[in-house]
């Protein structure tokens, strides 16, 4: 891999605001989202976003329904995956509408800004279709933006 360091992609994402995004998120849903930024590289984005997605263990959720959006800011490109519980439930005109948020704030280079947006479309969906339990439900995954 080519291209940004650890630190430069930390400032294209404000990590503060992202957590607290998924958190307030995950508040309604027993559904699981998690950002993973990675620098600049040649390689195909939706592939590499899926070898995320498998190493992060998004489908090791109980009811199938993780979210994992992807994110390679040097590039302007993303991947937003579902696992097969959400996917079946909204379909593929809910990830248009959520790539196309993300697609308008990235072309102005406002990473934080669409990501947040995305995370609040996609927690908005996920309550509808996977409330939360309340106490009883627990955060399967990790809320902490990882950066590679």
């Amino acid at each position: 891999m080519v291209g940004m360091s650890r630190r430069s992609l930390r400032k294209c994402v404000d990590q503060v605001r992202v957590v607290e995004a998924i958190r307030a998120a995950e508040r309604v849903t027993s559904g699981e989202i998690r950002v993973s930024v990675a620098p600049f590289f040649w390689g195909n984005v939706e592939k590499t976003a899926g070898m995320a997605f498998q190493r992060l263990g998004m489908e090791d959720t109980a009811d199938r329904n993780g979210v994992l959006i992807f994110l390679v800011p040097s590039r302007k490109r993303f991947a937003i995956l579902g696992d097969t519980g959400i996917h079946e439930k909204v379909g593929q005109a809910f990830w248009d509408e959520v790539s196309a948020t993300l697609s308008s704030h990235f072309r102005l280079g406002a990473f934080t800004e669409g990501l947040v947006e995305a995370i609040c479309m996609v927690g908005d969906r996920l309550a509808t279709h996977f409330p939360s339990a309340g106490k009883a439900d627990r955060n399967e995954l990790s809320d902490e933006v990882e950066f590679h």
